[in-house]
């Protein structure tokens, strides 16, 4: 066993102690040698292994509940009013549109659902409409799925509403570091998504926060984004890789390839052991042949499409989740 490998171990350990990576600890991950990338993604597999059920992945789906005409210039986003781009604009659909949607959701074999809204934060009258459809998807028994909402910067007010209603995670994410946010958003601060976070917890909601590489930021932005989740003791982290989009700032930025993408999650698993790491936009362009790799040291994977872009096709992700158990089961049999 060489310096590298070891190095790789003694962090391990330290991950599945829960305690928690430096800075420079973290940044090593980021570093590893090519070479050491099956090493490395099967050490982050066990830390998943000893944190949650072995083989347990979740599907998770979407709705574009409210699209475009957003206030905010985020650089990577196609619904933000300062950009021209090819997508549908429309205000906050009917609460039965909302509703059929988890119905969707089921039938893709997803047990989480998530209301997101395009803009800076959802006005009283959208809470109330999406509060009725919570309760409305509670009600119904064919509908056994779990419901977050992503609305923007929320208030305390809103936010224990969407509780009452039913909702049980709310998601609002960082995207980046604090450092790199200001390059791809201007028109509100980290600070405000901090601290939208914070009142999530405190008005005792699960959190879902998560990031999205391949913009520019670099070993270090991502670095902190993880410990930063780490601090919050977030619930959730959406992993997102840059789907460069026509007509946006970021229509030509560098992205990732797989083997970057599969050091960040692995990162992402060492920094945050006991938090849910789900593969969201982006992990069929980025990954590609390494898609079960990745698979294997995260905990969910969003399905049936993302908010203006088109997913993976969802029978591969069944057969990759078929083959992920039976691979287990002959390791099991031998």
């Amino acid at each position: 066993m060489d310096i590298i490998e070891e190095r790789i171990i003694s962090l391990y350990d330290k991950a599945i102690r829960y305690e928690p990576l430096t800075e420079d600890e973290a940044l090593e991950l980021l570093s590893v040698p090519d070479d050491y990338i099956a090493f490395l993604v099967h050490y982050a597999q066990k830390i998943k292994k000893h944190f949650f059920p072995e083989n347990e992945i979740e599907f998770c789906s979407i709705i574009n509940a409210k699209s475009g005409a957003c206030s905010e210039d985020c650089a990577f986003c196609a619904q933000s009013k300062f950009y021209r781009t090819p997508i549908n604009i429309y205000n906050l659909v009917p609460k039965e549109e909302i509703v059929e949607g988890a119905e969707r959701g089921v039938e893709f074999g997803a047990n989480r659902y998530c209301v997101v809204l395009a803009g800076k934060q959802a006005t009283p009258e959208e809470v109330d409409r999406i509060a009725e459809a919570v309760r409305e998807v509670k009600e119904v028994e064919k509908i056994p799925i779990n419901v977050c909402v992503s609305a923007g910067t929320m208030d305390e007010e809103s936010l224990r509403r969407l509780k009452e209603a039913g909702v049980k995670r709310i998601n609002h994410n960082l995207e980046s570091s604090r450092n790199f946010f200001p390059r791809i958003v201007t028109t509100h601060r980290w600070e405000d998504r901090y601290e939208t976070i914070k009142r999530i917890k405190k008005v005792g909601l699960s959190t879902c926060s998560g990031g999205i590489f391949g913009m520019g930021e670099t070993d270090r932005d991502r670095v902190q984004l993880a410990l930063t989740y780490r601090e919050l003791e977030v619930d959730s982290i959406p992993l997102n890789f840059l789907m460069p989009i026509e007509g946006t700032p970021l229509a030509n930025a560098p992205g990732v390839s797989p083997i970057e993408a599969l050091k960040i999650i692995a990162m992402f698993r060492f920094t945050n052991p006991k938090a849910e790491l789900r593969l969201c936009g982006g992990r069929e362009q980025n990954l590609r042949d390494f898609h079960g790799m990745a698979v294997l040291m995260t905990n969910a994977m969003m399905v049936g499409g993302y908010l203006t872009r088109a997913g993976r096709d969802i029978k591969k992700d069944y057969q990759l989740l078929k083959d992920l158990k039976a691979h287990r089961k002959e390791e099991i049999l031998s």
